[in-house]
C-alpha cells in the first residue's frame, strides 16, 4: 500500500468520514420511510402497497444518480460535486416532509434516490483518489 504523507492522511480520513456519515444519514432517512409505511398510507390515503413503490422508485434511481455526480465529479474534481450532491439530498429530503400529496411525495423519493447514488459514488472515488493520487481508474 502506498504510504500517504500526514496531510494526505489526514484528508484521506476526512474523506472517509464524510463518506461514511452521508451513508449513514442517508440509510436513516431510507429506513425512517420503510418504518413508517403504515403512516404514510393513512396520511396520504394512498395503499400501503404504493407506499411501498416509493422505496422502489428510490433505489431505482441510484444507478442515475451515480452516473450523473459521477461524471459531474470527472469534469469538476471529486469535492465539490460530493458537497453539491450533499446538499441537494438535503433540501429533497427536508422537502419529502413537507409533501402536500402522494404523488410530490413520490417524485420527491425518486428524486432523493438519484442523491444517495451521487453521494455514495463521490464519496467512494474521493477516497480512492485519497489512496492512489492521480489514478483515475479501478
Amino acid at each position: 500500500m502506498a504510504q500517504l504523507s500526514p496531510g494526505k492522511t489526514n484528508a484521506s480520513h476526512h474523506a472517509v468520514l464524510a463518506g461514511f456519515l452521508g451513508w449513514t444519514l442517508d440509510a436513516f432517512d431510507f429506513f425512517v420511510v420503510v418504518f413508517l409505511f403504515d403512516t404514510l398510507a393513512r396520511q396520504f390515503g394512498v395503499t400501503k402497497r404504493e407506499i411501498v413503490w416509493t422505496t422502489t422508485a428510490t433505489l431505482a434511481m441510484r444507478p442515475l444518480g451515480a452516473l450523473l455526480f459521477g461524471l459531474l465529479a470527472d469534469r469538476y474534481g471529486r469535492r465539490i460535486p460530493l458537497m453539491a450532491n450533499v446538499i441537494y439530498f438535503s433540501i429533497i429530503e427536508l422537502a419529502c416532509g413537507f409533501a402536500p400529496n402522494f404523488t410530490v411525495f413520490l417524485v420527491l423519493r425518486a428524486l432523493f434516490g438519484i442523491g444517495m447514488g451521487g453521494e455514495w459514488g463521490s464519496a467512494l472515488r474521493w477516497r480512492w483518489n485519497q489512496l492512489r493520487p492521480g489514478c483515475a481508474e479501478f
